[in-house]
This record gives structure tokens, sequence and C-alpha cells, in this order.
């Protein structure tokens, strides 16, 4: 009510009042305003069931009460249509209706359980801070520095400890390489082993320096260009010059250099007159970095754009290792370079932005050599002092955004952008280029074209909020941020840096790590010795793989007491590893799924091996490596092994094991030329491992007679490296021993067989499958070929007496049409058991559970 005079007329007239106020006369009964409330009339906000009922039914306000009617009617009419929408199962419509219901439902209980879970996390977070700034925290600092050291050094000494109490079972193998090779090469072996690998070596980095006067420079640019480099400048003429002259040193290529001369006060085509072989197009005024790059991109003629600032300097081979990322992938739409300072520092590899849209350059002042920032891998961002861009991305992303002009996240945005298009952005550390940073814009964000830096900032963030929602806040997990695309993180341990060019066992670990990245996972590397050969490294780290190595790690325990937290997986390859640190791996990784890859299964071999010669030794060195490596199957998560046979004898040994078929992996050459173009035959197989120095002495006092009977004239080359004396010794005209040969296509598409005579062995034999890979028919025994799902006659000729394998080398030589049936025949096994489709699915049941 708002008009007092009805009110008293109403309600107070008949309430006991003063006698000295006169009977009916209400007005002189006085009111303060807090008897009256006034009436809330909102046209907007109509009110809700609960209201209307408490107005109309309780209160006795008949619009309420007609209101709540006509509500009621139309909400009996909506469940009506409801039941028979519900009623109606079959139709699509109902069914869309009860999906919605029921994810609505749903939502509303996420957001519930979120809100719970947001206010336990910043709990939490509070309680942390009061923990960390606390007196007692500050004081037992000292007292938990000793303690985790204690805990490492106790980690340490057991690995230690646990290789020590190898070395006895090592025995097997010692007596027969003392038996076979004699004891120089038993203590050349020793001495292997003992002995930690090759090691870093720090790069003594120069120090770079503008250009101290404009000479005459000539670059060599191409008329038809495939890539072209823009160069936006402003004045500093020395700059330009400095990076022009970097490019005529360090480039190659059909390539063309574009001067984006943005209206500078002095023309740089005048100022840089003695320069030749640049094209200049001078701004009629002043764009910006931005209008600079988008008008050099519409002039440019390469089907490739490179943003190249002019405050760089260009080091050798950076242009191909750009261009090399779209090589390798297809997807890729965005590439960005290794940025250092002047003297020498990390200046950026790659970037990462927050949640907030701020930015962080990973690595800033750090070693460039650090593994972590040495290692192709996905970004969200690169800096625009050097990008490398598809012409075709660039016009559909509309080049850099002009809402960031002049200068400052326009790429952030355009590598957002790429991504959004279902492109990647790649930081590739292989181009490394200097950056005087500050150089043309200054460093002070509040003055000058830097001030833009914090405008642009709230543009990028309002623009791209939807895709910075899932990212984290300001500086919170940067080692997860920094490769914020994997799926899942993988760390792999073995004995020592992969070697494809040298055993079969190196070619399928760069096979498993190269698929493992190709279903999403970041994996990390490293040799349990902690060597760094850099060809081996380099190689993993173009795959995209973080190669971690001695001195930025000092032993495998430190490792992953740092970093075990970090890995969803941890795969321990062979068994010699696997007992040095899984123990180590559960401490300090407990939520990771541990993998044991055996490699072969050592104790099948060792088992051979004494059945071969009948040694005491041999025979109780199997029984040990039965025993630990069956304890390791145990203890392991997941148990990878490369064949069929061994899936079996594990299915029996261990029951109740889960174990994995990952065999070896290989791709198959584009052409097989034919049999009548090729002699001789081939042998590979490096001779660390014994049972090659086995087969080469059967294979030269046993086979070779026969086969010089009936082959006079016909070389065998022998191909494998650290070949021992004995085997050296039984080299002739027909019988090459070559060792190592950095490049074997020659010998399995030039040679007409290939053999494998192995008398015992464990795993799938790479020897085999690597001839096949090439089409080259083998010779095989039937150790050689256990488990490989190979056909005696279709895919393969397999003996194993002297005679009839000198005789199955003959035939095959000679008889054309089982020549080529042998050839097709290997290829399509590899193509079935040993591809990378193969070990791809394998490996995918292994990462996928792992939330990869």
């Amino acid at each position: 009510m708002t008009d007092p005079a009805h009110y008293r007329s109403l309600y107070v007239a008949p309430l006991p009042r003063d006698r000295s106020v006169p009977p009916g006369d209400v007005a002189a009964l006085a009111f303060e305003p807090r008897h009256f409330q006034p009436i809330r009339r909102t046209v907007d906000a109509p009110l809700s069931l609960r209201e209307l009922y408490v107005a109309g039914v309780l209160c006795g306000h008949d619009a309420a009460r007609a209101e709540l009617g006509r509500r009621s009617e139309a909400a009996d009419r909506e469940h009506d249509q409801l039941m028979v929408i519900h009623a109606q199962g079959s139709d699509e419509s109902g069914r869309l209706a009860m999906t919605l219901i029921a994810a609505q439902r749903e939502l509303v209980a996420l957001r519930a359980q979120w809100h719970e879970g947001a206010q336990a996390l910043s709990a939490a977070r509070e309680r942390v801070r009061e923990l960390e700034t606390s007196t007692t925290w500050r004081w037992s600092a000292p007292l938990r520095g000793v303690a985790q050291r204690l805990q490492l050094g106790r980690a340490e000494w057991r690995t230690r400890v646990r290789t020590i109490r190898q070395l006895p079972r090592h025995a097997g193998l010692a007596w027969t390489v003392l038996r076979t090779e004699g004891p120089e090469a038993l203590a050349r072996r020793v001495v292997r082993k003992l002995r930690r690998g090759d090691r870093f070596k720090p790069r003594t980095l120069p120090t770079w320096h503008v250009e101290s006067h404009v000479v005459p420079l000539v670059v060599g640019t191409s008329v038809a260009p495939d890539v072209s480099i823009i160069v936006p400048a402003f004045g500093e003429p020395l700059l330009t010059f400095t990076a022009l002259a970097s490019i005529a040193r360090n480039t190659s290529g059909a390539y063309e250099v574009l001067v984006v001369d943005d209206a500078s006060p002095e023309p740089l085509e005048r100022a840089l007159a003695g320069v030749d072989g640049v094209r200049f197009e001078r701004n009629s005024e002043n764009l910006g970095f931005v209008g600079s790059c988008n008008r050099g991109a519409a002039r440019a003629r390469g089907r490739m754009l490179v943003l190249l600032n002019n405050d760089t300097i260009v080091t050798d081979g950076w242009l191909d290792a750009l261009l090399r990322v779209f090589e390798a992938y297809p997807d890729a739409g965005l590439a960005g370079a290794k940025l250092v300072y002047g003297d020498g520092r990390l200046q950026e590899a790659g970037g990462i932005v927050w949640r907030d849209g701020s930015a962080w350059n990973v690595g800033r002042g750090e070693d460039p050599d650090r593994p972590e920032f040495d290692y192709l891998r996905e970004v969200d961002y690169c800096s625009g002092a050097c990008l490398a861009i598809p012409r075709d991305v660039w016009e559909a992303a509309g080049g850099f955004d002009t809402r960031y002009s002049p200068a400052y996240y326009e790429d952030t945005d355009l590598a957002f952008a790429v991504r959004a298009m279902g492109r990647r952005v790649f930081y590739q550390p292989r181009a490394l280029v200097v950056h005087f940073e500050g150089r043309t814009s200054g460093v002070d964000i509040t003055t000058g074209i830097k001030r833009h830096q914090l405008i642009n900032q709230a543009t990028f963030a309002a623009k791209w909020s939807d895709a910075l929602a899932a990212h984290d806040a300001n500086g919170v997990r940067p080692q997860y941020a920094r490769d914020r695309q994997a799926r899942s993180r993988m760390l792999v341990v073995d004995a020592r840096m992969p070697r494809p060019d040298q055993d079969s066992g190196s070619l399928r670990m760069r096979g498993l790590l190269a698929i493992a990245i190709s279903l999403g996972c970041k994996v990390t590397f490293v040799a349990d010795n902690l060597e760094y050969e850099q060809r081996y490294v380099q190689a993993l780290q173009d795959l995209g793989v973080e190669v971690l190595f001695h001195p930025y790690v000092r032993s495998i325990p430190e490792l992953l007491r740092d970093r075990g937290a970090e890995f969803d997986v941890v795969l321990l390859s062979r068994h010699y590893i696997a007992a040095r640190h899984l123990d180590t791996v559960r401490r300090f990784a407990p939520s990771a799924r541990v993998v044991f890859d055996t490699v072969d299964l050592h104790f099948m071999r060792e088992e051979r091996l004494a059945a071969l010669d009948g040694g005491r030794t041999a025979e109780l060195s199997a029984r040990t490596k039965r025993d630990e490596e069956l304890s390791l199957i145990a203890k392991a998560d997941v148990t990878l092994v490369v064949s069929a046979a061994e899936q079996s004898v594990l299915q029996m040994l261990a029951p109740s094991a889960r174990v994995l078929l990952v065999s070896n992996v290989h791709e198959l050459s584009a052409a097989v030329p034919p049999r009548e173009s090729r002699h001789g035959l081939v042998f590979i197989g490096g001779f660390q491992h014994p049972p090659n120095v086995d087969a080469m002495h059967w294979f030269a006092r046993d086979v070779l007679p026969r086969v010089r009977e009936r082959l006079p004239g016909v070389t065998t080359y022998v191909i494998g490296a650290d070949a021992p004396a004995s085997v050296r010794a039984l080299a002739a005209n027909d019988f090459a021993v070559l060792g190592h040969v950095p490049d074997i296509a020659p010998y399995f598409t030039g040679c007409r067989v290939s053999i494998a005579p192995l008398r015992y062995g464990a795993g799938v034999k790479g020897k085999v499958n690597l001839a096949m890979s090439y089409g080259l028919p083998v010779v095989a025994t039937e150790a050689a070929v256990e488990g490989m799902h190979l056909v005696d006659g279709d895919d393969v000729l397999v003996a194993d007496d002297p005679e009839a394998f000198a005789a199955a080398i003959a035939r095959l030589y000679g008889d054309d049409p089982l020549w080529r049936r042998l050839s097709a025949g290997g290829r399509a096994n590899i193509e079935r058991h040993f591809s990378r489709d193969v070990a791809r699915a394998a490996l995918t049941e292994l990462l996928v559970p792992s939330a990869c």
C-alpha cells in the first residue's frame, strides 16, 4: 500500500487506539515510513511460479492468482507435449529431447562439481601458501634438503648394487666371447661396458655483432623463387645490411629477398645501394610492422613466405631447417626459429600463451644447448622475428590481423589462426637466428611502439577467449605448457643411444619413438650411460624426441626424482636396464605405467646357446636370466615382446602378465631391381651380438666351401660393426669383411641373396626383415626365422645343415621364378606383420589407456 489514508480506513479503524484520539479520526494517527511497503512493478522480470503462489494463494492477490492459473495451464500443455514425445520412443525428435534434458541435468551437476572443485583447489592453494610462508617451513628447509639428498643417494646406491649383482649373470656371455673371440675381445667388451659413453662438449658460441659498415654485397637470389624472404625495415640501414649479409652467406636454394622500407627518412634502397640481388619495396607512408609484412607478402613470388626481422643474423642451414618441417609434416602451417642474443644466450625456444593472453618466451636467458630447448615440437606461437608459412596458409588466415597495428601480438594471433584452420605450429631449433632484441622498438613497454604490447594483449585475449579458456593461469605448470599439444608423456630408458645404422634393435627403437610421437605423445629419451653422440642425438631431436644426456642429467635416479611425476608411461628397454631402474621408477613415478620392453627374451637365447655347446656355465646363466626376466615381467604393468613365439612362451610361464607384441618396424623400398642385375651374397649384423659371430664362423667353416663348389667366384659381403679379429681373419677374395657401412642400400639392391646362418638366438631377426623390405630373398636357418610368420618356399628358404644351406643358396641364386616369388612374398610378409601400421596399432593399445 502506498496511500496512507486508504490504509488507515481499511485496516487501522477497527484497532484499539489511545482515548485522546477521537473515534473515527484515523487521520490523527501518525505512521512512520517503515510501516509502508511499496509495490514492485518490474515489467521485464515476471514472477517465478513460487512467487506467484505466495502472492496469489497465500496473500490473496487476484492478478497473481490469475497469472498463476495461466502459467499452470501452459505448464500442463508443455508437460503433455513432452509425454507424447517420450511415448514415441522410436521418433528421433523424442530421443533428442530426452537426450537434451539429460544433458542439461548432467551439465548442472558438472557445474556444481566444478564449483566445489574450484573452492577446494583455492583452499588447498591458500593452505600451501600458508605452509610455505610459515616460520616452521623456512626453518625446516635444510632438513628437507638433507632428506631429499639421502633419498636420492639411497636410490643411486641401489642402482649401483643392482649393476654389480648383474656381473656374474654375464658369465655365459663372457665364456662364449672368450671361447669364440679370445681374451682380447673379452677385455674390449668389459672396457666398453664400464666406460660411460661419449660426453657432450659444450659449444663455444661466437659473439655476434652488427656489421661495422656497408660494403658491396651480392645476394644470390633466384628469378623463379620457391621461397620469399620478407624483411620489413625502418631506418637502421646497418642493421638491415647485417641481416642481408648473413642471408647471403648462410642461405641456399631458390629464394628471393624483399626489403620493405617502411617510409624510412633516408630510402633504404639508396642507403644500401651497394647491395645487389635484393628487391626494395618502399611504403609511401609508415605502415608499421604489421602493414609492412602484409604488403611484402602481397608482392612476394614464392610458394613459401619467410618473415625475418631486419635486426637479425641467420646462421648456416637456417632456411633448409625451416623448410624440412613442412616436408616432414604436411599439416604444418607455421614454423619458427630458435632465437639467441648476440652473446649466445637463449632468447626464445618457442612461446607459451597463458589464459589471460600474456606470453612467455621459453628459455629466455638460458643455455641454448639444454635438451629441453633443442628438439622439434609444437608450440603456442613463435616470434615474428623469424617465421615460415606457406603462402596459401597465409592468405587463408588473412595475413597479420591489422587490429594489432603497428606491431605486437600479430605473430601470436597468426599462430592461433593457423591452428584454428587445423594446421600445426612448430618450433624448429635447427634454425638458429641471432636477434638483437630492442634495437628497433626498444624494451620499455610503457612508451613508443612497445606500449602496444599491453594494448594488443587485451585485444588478443578478447578475440581468442574460447581457446585460452583451456590454458593455465600465468606461470602455472610451465613444463606442461611448453608441450601443450602432448596427449601423454613417455620416458624411455635404453642401454645406449639408438644407432639405427648399426643394429636392428636400434632401428626398432627409432621406429617406436616415431610412432609414439605420431600418436600425440611427448617422448623423452635417455641412455642409461647418459652418452651423447651428436648425429644420433640430433636424429632423435629432429624427430621430435627430447633427448637427455650428461651433464644436464647426472643420473637416472636423479632424473626420476626431479621429473617422475611428469610421465604417464616409463618404458625400460632390455632386461638389465629394467633390473636397475624399475624399483626406482615405482618410487619416484608412482602414477606412471611401467613398461618392460624385452627386445628379445634373453633367457631363451641363453638356453639355446647352452643346448648348442653343452656348457655348464651357459646353462647356469640361462637359468639365472630366466628367473630375473620373469621377476621383471611380474613387476611391470606391461611387457613387450617382438615375436608371437615369445608371446606364447610367456603365456605359459607368466599367465597373469599383460604381454603385448610390438615387433620390428620396416618401410618397404620404393623399387626392387631385377635378379639379373644383381651379384653376390650379403650378411648384416652387429658383432657385439654373439650369435652373429657364431653364425659367421659356422658359415665360413662349414657352408662357404660348399657354396664355392656350386657358385665359383661369387662374393659374400659381411656388413657389421665391431667385427672381432676371429671374423676379420676369415676374409678372402670371395669373403669380404666390410665392417660398418654407412649406406647399406647399394648392397641390398645390388646383391642377389641375403643369408642368415644363425644357429641360436631369440626374438625377431632384423637382418631378415631388412632384406625382405628391400625385396631381397633370404636363405636362413630355422632359428633365424622363428616367430616371423614365414613359409619355407613361399617367403624364404630354410635350411639348418651346411649341405642343405649351401644347396638352397645355389638354387635361389640361379632360379629366377623362385627368386621373384620369394622377393614378393618377403615384402608382403613385411607389410602384414612388420609395417609401421602394424606397430602403430600395437602402440595405440599401449598408450591410449594412459590418457594418450
